[in-house]
């Protein structure tokens, strides 16, 4: 693999890959990603990291770059949260892998994903790891933002944005591997920013079904319970029924796996780390089908508001783009948190 397709995988962040490579030249210790999930920001740290790790053979720089691509790379260590937060247990691994010698090269790789999900004990105890890590690591922070306990340790990293990815260069990404135009942009403003959630609604053929549900919802509403439980039960089914594609890819993943610890062995295959990764994809797969079925809701709310000003119509936008989107960065019951939004909205004839 050469370097340039390395750097291919990150899609739409020209800017944040410029600059990283040429921070390979002279990497400092740490680096901040700021980004969304679905926005590169996890392909540009492995493709980073993949860079650092290259040598004066070519030969054994292939190996680096196409071990540092599929995520099994000895001298890269990716740390996610396993629940909703990053855990002590999380930092103390951290902590402990800082401090270990490179294993096939002259550098060790520490990718932290959803850092911002640390809680103050934690930002604190990885600080001064962080601050001052073993010459031979550097640390590659991903997280959406920089939350207030966090400031200090984002002092000290050297700070790359990778926005929210446009609906043309989704759109222009999904074309390119045959998706009609249409199709394509319907895929993308759909995915909110993220060209992995394009990439898996393309094989979705229902997408376009549960765009129709959240759509009709305001019309369908009578203030009833009854009515609301019909609908979020349709919501959830649908959803469910989304994951599908994912559970495919989830299952081929674990073929994959299974085959290498066949051929390898189990030790130090990450069968639990992919485990853990899964169920956080199931998890946001959903997050991320009510934020577009919310913004669709509340598309149809703002388009009634400009042609009758109704004070009950302007606030049903604000409370689907702020309660419900804030419930959803909490981890609510899912059922609950619609039943409770759909009764309190105005119903459009």
């Amino acid at each position: 693999m050469e370097n340039e397709e390395l750097w291919a995988t990150v899609i739409g962040q020209p800017q944040a890959v410029s600059y990283l490579q040429a921070a390979v030249e002279s990497p400092v210790h740490a680096y901040l990603f700021i980004g969304p999930e679905g926005a590169g920001r996890r392909q540009a740290a492995f493709a980073f990291a993949g860079s650092l790790l290259v040598s004066d053979s070519e030969e054994e720089s292939q190996r680096h770059r196409q071990l540092a691509t599929l995520g099994q790379h000895p001298d890269i260590t990716y740390v996610v949260p396993q629940g909703s937060s990053l855990l002590v247990e999380d930092a103390e691994r951290i902590i402990k892998e800082a401090s270990r010698s490179p294993i096939e090269s002259n550098r060790k790789i520490i990718i932290v994903d959803r850092f911002q999900t640390a809680e103050p004990e934690v930002s604190a105890s990885l600080l001064k790891t962080i601050e001052e890590p073993p010459a031979s690591s550097v640390f590659v922070l991903l997280a959406d933002d920089v939350r207030e306990h966090q400031v200090t340790i984002s002092s000290r990293c050297v700070r790359v944005d990778l926005p929210a990815l446009s609906t043309e260069v989704i759109a222009e990404a999904l074309m390119e591997t045959g998706e009609k135009q249409e199709h394509a942009q319907f895929l993308a403003l759909a995915s909110s920013g993220s060209l992995e959630r394009a990439r898996l609604l393309s094989n979705d053929s229902s997408v376009i079904k549960r765009y129709e549900l959240w759509e009709s919802i305001p019309t369908r509403l009578d203030h009833t319970g009854a009515t609301v439980v019909t609908i979020v039960t349709e919501i959830e089914e649908q959803i469910s029924e989304a994951e599908n594609p994912l559970l495919t890819k989830h299952q081929q993943e674990l073929d994959d796996l299974t085959e290498r610890e066949e051929a390898f062995g189990t030790r130090g295959s990450g069968r639990k780390d992919l485990a853990t990764r899964q169920k956080r994809e199931i998890r946001r797969f959903r997050e991320e089908e009510l934020t577009f079925g919310l913004a669709v809701l509340s598309r149809q709310y703002l388009d009634a508001s400009e042609k009758k000003v109704e004070e009950d119509i302007l606030d049903a936008t604000q409370r689907i783009t702020t309660t419900a989107l804030e419930l959803l960065e909490r981890n609510p019951n899912e059922t609950l948190m619609l039943q409770a939004l759909f009764l309190d909205l105005p119903v459009l004839g």
